[in-house]
């Protein structure tokens, strides 16, 4: 049976990695620089992820929800304690685009209503409500299309109050910093009076935190940057280290019912273990810190290179613009490099998300390669 063709894909086989590096079944290694998409937050194959997880799946890898199962409020108090986002509520699911779907619906059960506004280049995942919610019409079917979405562009803070003034708007999603879209960024002011048309007009306020989040900004969640409390997050990708795992953290204004969200895999033994074994190792090697010392020494790189034309994102969610399409580029990356990079819509950006154990070891190598290759 052939896999149905919808990725585009580089004739390269990862078969283990250690760290920062991955390996082919050729033997070569890579310096991982991407991480899947900002999944691999601590690593691949840390120790501490690895001990928890072949623990776990040797004592119970799975049960229902319908059980005890004190591993999720292990999670959801370690998460309470790094975030510092006190008296949240934790949901815990399989993936961003889950996350998005939950963090819609819980918009919209709290405010009677059903039409979202989220933002120019934005991307919130691939299911229903979420694939609606993203800029992108070609990911876009007709049975997403019926969801009442109205986008707007980054900065637009006439057209936001517009159209929450009109009344029937249950959501505003945002990502702080866009991931998919090309690392760009709203204004703190616009973030913050966004934020306050929300509170004046019933208006849920979600932060999608799903690539952002995990310390990916410089701190643990990328609204902390701003003056801003959400009443919805969304959070996935670098919360398992690769091992799938989703959650929205909601707000104590938000009352649960029996039945108003459901999951058969989400928040099971395994999702846990592992979801613990990346916090505690993100506490333990003082990696928020490490984001920010690594990032300033990228800039600092980034800023000998005259092809760079703009340096775009925060921490280690970094955009590299060149005025020339970057394909070719990440090619030679990889092949004659041996470095893995990321693209975005923006077709002259570099991402760059790397592990937040990154050094500058790793950094030097990277500059040295793109030196060579522009």
């Amino acid at each position: 049976m052939p896999l149905f063709d919808v990725y585009p894909l580089y004739n390269v086989t990862p078969v283990s990695g250690k760290g920062i590096h991955v390996y082919d079944d050729k033997g070569t290694e890579y310096l991982d620089l991407y991480g899947g998409h900002a999944v691999i937050s601590i690593g691949h194959a840390h120790p501490n992820y690895v001990e928890a997880v072949t623990k776990q799946v040797e004592t119970l890898g799975f049960y229902s929800n319908a059980i005890q199962n004190p591993l999720q409020t292990q999670l959801a108090n370690k998460l309470e304690s790094l975030s510092g986002c006190k008296d949240y509520q934790l949901f815990l699911c399989n993936s961003g685009a889950e996350a998005n779907e939950n963090a819609l619906k819980l918009a919209s059960f709290k405010t009677g209503k059903k039409r979202v506004v989220a933002f120019s280049k934005g991307f919130h995942g691939r299911t229903s409500a979420a694939v609606a919610v993203t800029d992108n019409k070609n990911i876009i079917a007709p049975i997403n299309a019926q969801q009442a979405v109205t986008i707007l562009p980054l900065n637009d803070i006439e057209g936001v109050k517009a159209e929450l003034e009109k009344g029937d708007v249950c959501a505003v999603i945002v990502e702080f910093i866009q991931g998919v879209g090309g690392l760009d960024q709203g204004s703190k002011e616009f973030f913050e009076q966004v934020f306050a048309l929300c509170k004046a007009n019933n208006t849920m306020f979600i932060a999608d935190e799903v690539q952002s989040g995990y310390g990916r900004s410089g701190k643990f969640f990328a609204f902390q940057h701003y003056n801003v409390t959400p009443d919805i997050i969304s959070i996935a990708k670098g919360m398992g280290n690769g091992f799938p795992i989703g959650g929205v953290l909601i707000h104590p204004d938000i009352k649960a019912k029996y039945g108003m969200l459901g999951t058969t895999f989400g928040g099971n033994h395994l999702a846990c273990a592992a979801g613990l074994a990346v916090l505690n190792t993100i506490e333990e090697e003082h990696l928020i810190d490490n984001v920010n010392q690594m990032s300033e020494y990228f800039i600092e790189k980034s800023k000998d290179i005259s092809e760079i034309k703009n340096i775009k994102g925060r921490g280690l969610m970094i955009g590299l613009e060149f005025d020339f399409e970057v394909g070719e580029l990440r090619k030679k990356l990889i092949y004659d490099y041996h470095i893995f990079t990321g693209g975005a819509a923006n077709k002259k950006l570099l991402r760059i998300l790397p592990p937040l154990n990154i050094e500058k070891s790793h950094i030097n190598q990277f500059f040295d390669a793109l030196k060579k290759v522009l």
